[in-house]
């Protein structure tokens, strides 16, 4: 079944093409295979980057906020860097480019969920406790990119490298993956002293 991706706010890929016809922008970022990459060089797969926040132990319930739109950078063949829009006061800003394992990841993570039987809203989700990006398969097709919180339908994909003792491009239900996440985020148990 395809996804349904979102198309993403004109201002936000303006952003980003702008920023890929910056000299300066391109030469000041951190990804040296976007400096060296020969030819056009254009964004694609745009998601919605949202993070998770709140996730306690007490059974509270956890939120979802946008933070940006992360679209894959690609030089012919092959993708070279991540560049990522983030939202101000009056729509969207450049915010930065990156590179790393997360690209093939999450290239290899949108394939195998193209395959999947059900359509899927994919956006990306990360959980900055445990520096873990996870492809979030939303399974309301007509949500907003800015709302949501993930449900029992969706899906979430750990992308390489995931934390320890978390399966990378394994999907998991959203509360079977909030479980292991709530347990890894809970403090330690204080030590008692006998006097």
């Amino acid at each position: 079944m395809p996804l349904h991706a979102l198309p993403a706010p004109a201002p936000a890929l303006l952003s980003v093409v702008t920023a890929l016809g910056s000299p300066t922008a391109v030469r000041e970022a951190r990804t040296p295979s976007l400096r060296s990459a020969q030819g056009p060089l254009t964004p694609e797969l745009p998601l919605p980057v949202h993070v998770l926040e709140q996730v306690t132990t007490r059974g509270g319930t956890p939120r979802t906020r946008l933070a940006g739109w992360r679209f894959l950078i690609r030089s012919a063949e092959r993708v070279v860097a991540a560049g990522e829009a983030a939202p101000t006061a009056d729509g969207w800003a450049f915010s930065h480019f990156c590179e790393g394992p997360y690209l093939a990841s999450t290239e290899l993570a949108v394939h195998q969920a193209e395959a999947l039987p059900t359509p899927y809203q994919p956006r990306l989700l990360f959980v900055p406790q445990l520096y873990m990006l996870t492809l979030w398969l939303h399974a309301d097709l007509t949500a907003e990119a800015d709302s949501g919180l993930p449900g029992p339908g969706d899906l979430l994909v750990p992308l390489a490298p995931a934390p320890p003792g978390i399966a990378a491009h394994r999907a998991h239900r959203f509360a079977e993956l909030l479980s292991v996440l709530t347990h890894r985020l809970a403090p330690p148990p204080l030590l008692r002293t006998s006097a």
